[in-house]
């Protein structure tokens, strides 16, 4: 029998052979992302429902106990005070005493709040597991808290179950769990003149479901036959249909009519047209099935029969996560519907389709005209054996498969949990979706679709602390979207244009929102009016429309290194985009693969090394990043190499005299010494002892790197009540203004906490085949990219090359001391609610 992890590893090899795994052409992390705004609140937290009326330019946000009201041009400012909507204590404390938690549980979570008319908005929140819903009244902004509704049915009890809520016409739709327990999901309609309905409590109905989202089709609109408006819902449920020894969780999509009042007999009070399909998101080359379903986004047109589903699933894969979004038509949806049914067996006790005759008129149908003709003016006028046969057979026999039978878009390593479509007009006049997809660790992956096909634009990163994204809103006004989370509140533009550089990044983003303005020579936004020269190819990759006379070009400054002989160099090469190659040339001569073996491109650290440097290397190291034949100039550096690294040493005090600071330098320097001196024996020992007797080497690391500031150089320091002693960092300069740090002190890591989207040293980034020899690329992963003119010396014990650990490891050892040595952050636990 094959090992499951060995069927893992062969999965995701098919994935990365097949271009599966699509990645973001750029990566900007939270410092990078511009015109971002925020909305934070002392002790609140789950910014989980947002609702935007565009008409009073006002974002309606639910959080745990508070509903704000933030205009939607800048969410930092309030337009009404919020309103506070608390569980009252008793009720809190009932909840507490019913074994929930009085931390994360017992309080009022806002889950519904949707406009109810024009004068009014609905509101439903658990209420300490008690879930109530009331009303708000816009004109004075005031919530009824006297007089609230039973939300049985409307709200869940659990604040972390899934539900859906959707008002039409002013009348309530939702899905959620009935009970305390959680055990009886139900799909009802409530809150409005018309009569209550709902599911049958039966688990050929719905079983152990998990809802996700609701929408309106207006079927009736130009409706030949005369049809009814539906309500569609999206869920997950552990299916029945299967044997036992494949019972799983499925993917769901069912529909109820609008105007459905029960049967008069049979299924009173219940749904007459419920019926529900299996929605399929797979790629079947290799028999991988997205059965979790997370969010899905209804993207209407100027016609119902033109709608589509943009859906986010997830699927688990032993410890590596693989998300995809699969698109579905709603006549595809029809289809399925309008097609044969399921029906048990009982004696065979499986399930297969219904092969018998189909009772007239048709089960799960809306009234339409023909069943008017016939006298039926209501679903309360069925028949009998027509209500009979939908309670029994509520599953059809198709699936619901995605638009070009695959998914769209897939990605391993990375949670999708929701996402929201904006529909836009390139400068060619074609219509293109643009894909915002919200990650489980605060990430947006924005996309567009050209067809079949899926080109992700960038990933950025939205929340500086690796929080889910629960909630995505769109305003097609502003060209704005809002993000919520348990902790925050994010808004920034669909596109920032300003990060492209040049007229090829600009045009190799095919990006609808931005084009390369010829006359001014910057990337701006495509809908904004001109009188200028435009440049954008979305279908392909044409980029030599930027070859045009008298173009700006920008060039990078160059760096000059000074090293000495036998150093290891790092040159670090930042790309334009994760889908960019680095070339390497050396005073303009192109640096190929088999020119040395000194000479190599790690491509976990971007950069190049050259390893033990000797005279022959000094020159002119340019890099260049080329993608699709456009080849930009990322960074120069001028390496000069000397006979012996006392040549570059200089001090930077005066050298008229020797003055009182600088015999107190030559001390330091002296101290400093005798302590390298003692570290290096006391390692050299061990080491020996170690690998009995093996001989000790010294490695010397050259690496360019941002020098911190003097704020965030005191963060670095040890506290004042460490056992270690503080060392000055201007006492040891190199003549071009380097650094040098002895071993036992690193520069602090970014405290933000924020992880990274993806498994590699660069989130998304693929990894291509070098271009220069690297048999030991690994060897110095533990170091990161820098774009600074200063560069450190860490002069490295070693072991011979055959018994000698990675230098990564050492550095990820080093790292981790270090970071066991920072003071934890502040703690924030969320207050009891009793």
């Amino acid at each position: 029998m094959i090992p499951r992890w060995l069927c893992i590893v062969a999965l995701f090899l098919s994935i990365e052979v097949q271009g599966w795994n699509q990645v973001p052409r750029k990566t900007v992390r939270y410092s990078g992302v511009s015109e971002i705004r925020q909305s934070w609140h002392s002790g609140i937290s789950h910014y989980l429902t947002l609702t935007l009326d565009e008409k009073r330019g006002a974002l309606y946000v639910g959080a745990r106990e508070l509903i704000f009201t933030l205009d939607m041009n800048n969410i930092g400012r309030e337009l009404r005070p919020p309103i506070l909507w608390e569980a009252p204590r008793d009720r809190k404390a009932e909840c507490f005493y019913k074994g929930k938690s009085n931390q994360t549980e017992c309080f009022n979570y806002i889950r519904i709040l949707q406009e109810y008319n024009e004068t009014h908005l609905l509101s439903c929140g658990t209420y300490a597991f008690q879930p109530k819903c009331t009303y708000i009244e816009l004109s004075s902004y005031t919530l009824d808290s006297v007089n609230l509704e039973d939300g049985r049915g409307k709200c869940p009890y659990d604040p972390s179950s899934g539900h859906t809520g959707l008002v039409v016409d002013g009348v309530l739709y939702s899905a959620t769990l009935f009970n305390f327990l959680g055990t009886e999901p139900v799909i009802q309609r409530s809150v409005g003149q018309q009569s209550s309905i709902k599911t049958e409590y039966l688990a050929t109905w719905l079983n152990e479901a998990n809802f996700v989202s609701s929408a309106h089709i207006p079927e009736s609109l130009d409706n030949e036959f005369g049809d009814d408006d539906k309500i569609y819902f999206f869920f997950t449920e552990r299916a029945l249909e299967y044997d036992c020894s494949s019972e799983q969780v499925v993917s769901r999509v069912s529909r109820v009519c609008k105007g459905d009042l029960g049967g008069a007999r049979t299924l009173q009070r219940k749904w007459t047209s419920f019926l529900k399909a299996r929605l399929v998101c797979s790629i079947p080359e290799i028999q991988l099935n997205f059965n979790l379903l997370q969010s899905v986004y209804t993207l209407r047109t100027d016609h119902w029969r033109s709608t589509e589903f943009y859906a986010v699933f997830q699927a688990r894969w032993g410890d590596v996560a693989v998300s995809a979004v699969c698109q579905y038509s709603i006549q595809d949806i029809q289809k399925v519907f309008d097609g044969p049914y399921k029906e048990y067996r009982e004696q065979a006790q499986k399930w297969g389709r219904y092969s018998d005759s189909v009772p007239s008129p048709r089960p799960g149908s809306c009234i339409t005209d023909f069943h008017k003709r016939h006298g039926m003016q209501s679903s309360m006028d069925l028949p009998d054996n027509t209500l009979n046969f939908a309670k029994k057979h509520p599953l059809m026999d198709e699936l619901v498969q995605p638009v070009h039978g695959r998914p769209l878009l897939v990605r391993k390593g990375v949670n999708f949990t929701t996402l929201a479509v904006h529909r836009t007009q390139g400068l060619n006049g074609e219509l293109y979706d643009v894909l915002f997809i919200g990650t489980g660790n605060g990430w947006l992956n924005k996309a567009v679709r050209y067809g079949s096909t899926v080109h992700m634009i960038e990933e950025l990163q939205m929340f500086d602390k690796p929080y889910p994204v629960h909630s995505l809103v769109l305003s097609t006004q502003t060209s704005v979207l809002f993000a919520g989370s348990q902790s925050g509140l994010v808004q920034l533009a669909m596109a920032d244009c300003s990060k492209y550089r040049s007229c090829a990044d600009c045009v190799l983003a095919r990006d609808p929102f931005c084009a390369w303005n010829r006359n001014i020579s910057r990337c701006v936004h495509s809908g904004e009016p001109s009188g200028y020269v435009l440049l954008q190819d979305l279908q392909g990759t044409d980029h030599s429309m930027c070859n045009f006379q008298n173009m700006k070009v920008v060039k990078p400054s160059s760096r000059n290194l000074t090293v000495a002989i036998g150093t290891n160099v790092v040159l670090p090469c930042e790309l334009t985009s994760n889908l960019a190659q680095p070339i390497w040339t050396l005073n303009g001569r192109e640096l190929t693969q088999d020119e040395n073996d000194s000479v190599l491109y790690d491509i976990t650290l971007q950069a190049l090394v050259i390893l033990g440097v000797g005279a022959h290397h000094s020159g002119m190291y340019c890099c260049y990043s080329v993608e699709q034949g456009a080849r930009l100039a990322s960074e120069h550096y001028q390496l000069s190499v000397v006979a012996s690294a006392s040549l570059t040493l200089e001090s930077r005090a005066p050298m008229d005299g020797l003055g009182l600071v600088w015999m107190m330098v030559i001390g330091l320097g002296a101290v400093c010494l005798v302590l390298f001196l003692a570290v290096v024996y006391l390692r050299r020992k061990l080491q020996d002892e170690m690998d009995k007797g093996s001989k000790s080497l010294e490695n010397t690391l050259v690496y360019p790197i941002q020098l911190p500031s003097q704020p965030k150089l005191a963060k670095c320091l040890p506290s004042a009540d460490s056992d270690e002693k503080l060392w000055d960092p201007s006492s040891f300069y190199y003549s071009d203004g380097s650094l040098k740090i002895v071993p036992g002190h690193a520069l602090c890591q970014n405290s933000t906490g924020s992880s990274s989207p993806s498994g590699n040293g660069i989130p998304g980034q693929p990894l291509p085949s070098p271009p220069l020899h690297s048999p030991n690329h690994m060897l110095l992963s533990g170091v990161r990219g820098s774009n600074s003119n200063g560069y450190i010396r860490l002069t490295l014990g070693g072991v011979v090359a055959e018994e000698r650990p990675p230098l990564g490891e050492l550095n990820e050892e080093l790292r981790w001391k270090l970071k066991q040595r920072q003071a934890l952050p502040d703690s924030n636990p969320e207050e009891s609610s009793v």
